[in-house]
């Protein structure tokens, strides 16, 4: 593995550029512009970002090299389709899509398959309930499922259990133009940090939008574990303000990251 983070397709890593958050900004102006060259630093200036993904599919058995050849299409369109307009983090945006590239790598290498109708229907029940816990932030019932996606209830089941059977990780489950959302999006797994990691890129950023007080009151509360009045006691406020910040930086968060 050591050798890897030293060369990779051709590529010494120890010697790619590092970009100030200031040159990202520039280049990413001109790259819109249709400048070619400053596209051209760009990339090469977050190959050490796509690395960063690779390693964390290693375990899947694949050759690294092809990995970061994949990752690196999924680079490039991320570079393509950023909008400046958007107040987000090019690597927020970029990890998804980098990751997004390489697990459809996987899937088509994946010998698994099941019946296409079957696992559109059970698919699409799947993302709109997820939809819906998100608008309702309730489980939604089998009813509200098959009202949202125009199919009958014992469809959904039927196809929700024909799925139960062995499948591949990497296989689509729904698409509307944009990034494809895959099995492994829905599922938990405590043992895999890559969820965790690529959630905490968006933490990180929405966290950063805070004021300084705000991010002390969420950093005590949440990652130090402290009560509202330990954290009044601490910062030298009232309990009654601390809950008011708190309850302002969690709505700033959240409008953030919906």
């Amino acid at each position: 593995m050591a050798a890897y983070k030293v060369e990779i397709c051709g590529v010494n890593t120890s010697k790619l550029p590092i970009l100030s958050q200031k040159e990202k900004e520039q280049l990413m102006i001109k790259i819109k512009e249709g400048d070619e060259a400053a596209r051209e630093k760009y990339i090469k200036g977050n190959l050490r970002l796509v690395l960063s993904v690779v390693q964390r599919f290693s375990a899947s058995g694949e050759n690294l090299d092809d990995l970061f050849q994949i990752g690196c299409i999924g680079l490039i369109k991320a570079i393509d389709n950023f909008d400046l307009e958007q107040q987000v983090k090019f690597s927020t945006y970029a990890v998804p899509m980098i990751i997004g590239e390489i697990r459809r790598f996987l899937r088509d290498n994946s010998q698994i398959r099941v019946s296409r109708s079957l696992r559109d229907t059970a698919y699409k029940a799947i993302y709109a309930k997820e939809r819906l816990m998100k608008e309702k932030q309730k489980e939604p019932t089998i009813n509200e499922i098959a009202t949202e996606i125009g199919v009958d209830k014992e469809d959904i089941v039927f196809a929700l259990d024909a799925i139960q059977s062995p499948v591949s990780l990497y296989e689509p489950v729904y698409c509307d133009g944009g990034d494809t959302l895959y099995v492994m999006d829905q599922i938990s797994d405590t043992k895999s940090v890559e969820d965790n990691w690529v959630s905490n890129l968006a933490l990180r950023d929405a966290i950063d939008r805070l004021g300084e007080r705000e991010k002390e009151i969420i950093r005590l509360r949440f990652f130090a574990g402290k009560t509202q009045m330990e954290v009044a006691k601490e910062i030298n406020i009232s309990q009654a303000q601390v809950s008011r910040l708190e309850k302002n930086a969690l709505k700033t968060m959240r409008n953030y990251l919906l």
